[in-house]
């Protein structure tokens, strides 16, 4: 009996000995074939270490291609702080050049830690701090590469363009708003230490950074340049509150320019007040617009038919009296007989009282809803504005006698663009945007691309052509004529808006505008400039906004390469206008007959004889009274 316990026993040691070297096997098995890369991954980690290598962020572009932000390569310190030996030497040699305390150092090179950046004194340091760094040669003392952004233009697009902070990241602007595919994914450089941190006599291995993705900007560089430049001109000339300028495609939506001042450089963001930075105001700014919103109650009451603008007529006698209100004309007396077309050309306000009772407020305030005013455009930029528009219940007929001539309501510049281009482009309105592309870094390839968006149909097609025109006059006939171009048909609407305070309205402080359109008769641009409160001017827009208007306009023009237009409305000159007159053809006369066909003109002559065989400039061309036309002679 005992010999057979000690066989069962035996037996079973033997069982349990043979599990045990099975399960020893099978353990082996699995760490070799199924755990091998999770080990090595965690061994790895125990034993080697990263010098970070920073991607770079992705470039903003025109619509051209033309780099609005990019950026610049820099260096940064960082340090291992178990491989330098002589740790308060060190601390002493960076303090000295970081031009930081030798207490702050100390705590950089001895801290507890890996790997140690020395943040922020040792970030992004210009070449010669950081060959000083270099020639130390100091053990456990690293230069790393980062990126920095930069912004080539300075403050051109600033608001728009935002900035990014220290690590790289959007603060504002397109720089947050499209932030995710802006940033990239830093590399590094892989060292390989032993346990106290000692580097390793292995090879090091380098991980590229991944840059991040472009952003391609419906902005064209020519136009915003001719705005940001007469944006200063503005400043200078008239030490306004603020003012701004803003143009777009009417017929997609695109924003071709857009500025405001005060502006910024986001190179330097931090000189500036958290005001100054984020105030982007061509989204942002509110205000009573004025006589611009004409336009929107002109076409409102052309497409519901109550007043025809070349048949229908008003007198103006200089007043008009609402309930207890009394409206008056800017024009001392009044304008007298005038067709709603020229109530329009002389921004005639009795006549707008007129045109906005003939359509009642239900259906004026709902042209208002239909044009997008009380609410957000959608423009891709954030801090956008809504506006604000009386609820009807609480209109009565003051409300909406001043509603039809701008006052009393407060919209947003992009609104007023937004719904102007609808007026103009055949009654469509889009959603404005500013991001046309976002590209694939290396190869160009287009990743998204943004279209137009119709949000609705506003107005007729028909109502579009005629306030086309209207507005065209308004230009050649009516306050806008000193932004009229000889050759290109401008329209446009003159502003002047009195400003409110804890509701009062300010006596002589008023947000100056104009509103225009580039050609008048086929629109490829709207655009819109406002100066709010400018000093020692006239508290007219039509002598302060249109003359620099006019610049920016040539400038659209000549970036959009608009030809010159036939049928053009001849303009109604003013005291100080210089006429302009065709220049006839006069080769083959002789110089008596030419000097007689070109009286209006200043003659040189080049050559000798009696019969004229050239002239400069060719006949058909458009100049000014008393400019010079050459003719050469021959015997």
């Amino acid at each position: 009996m005992f010999l057979k316990n000690i066989d069962k026993r035996i037996k079973i040691f033997t069982l349990f000995l043979f599990l045990a070297f099975f399960l020893i096997i099978f353990k082996v098995f699995y760490v070799q074939i199924f755990d091998y890369k999770k080990l090595s991954t965690l061994a790895k980690d125990l034993w080697s270490r990263d010098l970070p290598v920073e991607a770079n962020r992705g470039r903003i572009l025109d619509r051209n291609g033309v780099v609005l932000a990019d950026n610049l390569t820099t260096t940064s310190l960082v340090v291992v702080p178990n491989q330098i030996e002589d740790k308060k030497s060190a601390a002493k040699s960076l303090a000295e050049i970081l031009n930081v305390s030798y207490e702050e150092m100390y705590k950089h090179v001895n801290k507890k830690t890996s790997i140690e950046r020395v943040h922020p004194e040792g970030r992004r340091l210009d070449y010669e701090t950081a060959e000083k760094i270099s020639n130390l040669k100091l053990q456990g003392v690293y230069l790393v590469k980062e990126s920095k952004r930069n912004y080539p233009y300075k403050t051109l697009l600033s608001h728009v363009l935002g900035y990014v902070g220290i690590d790289n990241q959007g603060l504002s602007g397109l720089e947050l708003q499209y932030d995710k595919y802006l940033t990239g994914e830093s590399g590094a450089i892989k060292y390989f230490s032993d346990a106290k941190g000692n580097k390793l006599d292995l090879a090091d291995v380098y991980l590229e950074p991944q840059d991040g993705m472009d952003i391609q900007l419906t902005i064209d560089i020519n136009i915003q340049k001719s705005i940001e430049r007469e944006l200063d001109n503005v400043v200078d000339m008239f030490s306004p509150d603020m003012a701004l300028a803003l143009v777009m495609n009417p017929n997609t939506g695109e924003i071709y320019g857009m500025s405001s001042r005060p502006n910024f450089d986001p190179n330097n963001y931090q000189d500036y007040s958290t005001e100054e930075l984020s105030r982007n105001l061509p989204i942002w700014a509110t205000y009573e617009p004025g006589s611009t919103q004409k336009i929107i109650t002109t076409a409102a009451a052309v497409e519901e038919k109550v007043v025809n603008l070349d048949k229908d007529h008003f007198y103006d006698g200089g007043k008009v009296k609402v309930d207890t209100a009394v409206i008056k004309c800017w024009k001392a007396g009044g304008h007298g007989a005038q067709t709603f077309m020229e109530v329009l050309q002389n921004s005639c306000n009795p006549g707008f009282v007129k045109m906005g009772q003939l359509l009642g407020k239900k259906r004026l305030f709902s042209y208002l809803d239909k044009f997008g005013f009380g609410e957000q455009t959608g423009i891709d930029l954030s801090g956008e504005s809504n506006g604000i528009i009386f609820p009807l219940e609480r209109v009565g007929n003051i409300e909406l006698a001043t509603t039809a001539f701008g006052q009393g309501i407060s919209v947003t510049p992009i609104q007023q663009v937004t719904a102007v281009s609808a007026v103009v482009n055949g009654g469509n309105l889009y959603t404005p945007y500013i991001v046309k592309n976002i590209l694939e870094k290396e190869s160009g390839n287009v990743i998204e691309q943004k279209e137009k968006h119709l949000v609705r149909k506003v107005i007729s097609k028909e109502t579009s052509n005629i306030m086309r025109r209207a507005l065209e006059n308004v230009v050649a006939l009516g306050g806008g004529r000193s932004a009229f171009i000889d050759g290109y048909r401008i329209g446009g609407k003159t502003g002047t808006a009195q400003k409110v305070e804890n509701g009062q309205y300010l006596v002589n402080n008023y947000i100056m505008s104009f509103m225009s359109v580039v050609p008048a008769n086929d629109p490829e641009a709207v655009f819109y400039l406002a100066i709010d409160n400018p000093k020692n001017t006239a508290m007219l827009s039509s002598y302060t906004t249109t003359p620099i208007a006019r610049r920016i306009l040539l400038d659209i023009i000549d970036a959009l390469g608009i030809e010159k237009q036939e049928n053009q409305i001849e303009k109604e000159l003013e005291w100080a206008d210089i006429p302009i007159y065709e220049v006839p053809n006069v080769i083959g006369m002789k110089k008596e007959e030419a000097e007689k066909a070109l009286i209006n003109f200043t003659i040189e002559y080049e050559g000798e004889g009696e019969k004229i065989v050239g002239q400069s400039p060719e006949a058909g061309n458009r100049i000014e009274e008393k400019s010079i036309v050459r003719l050469l002679l021959e015997k």
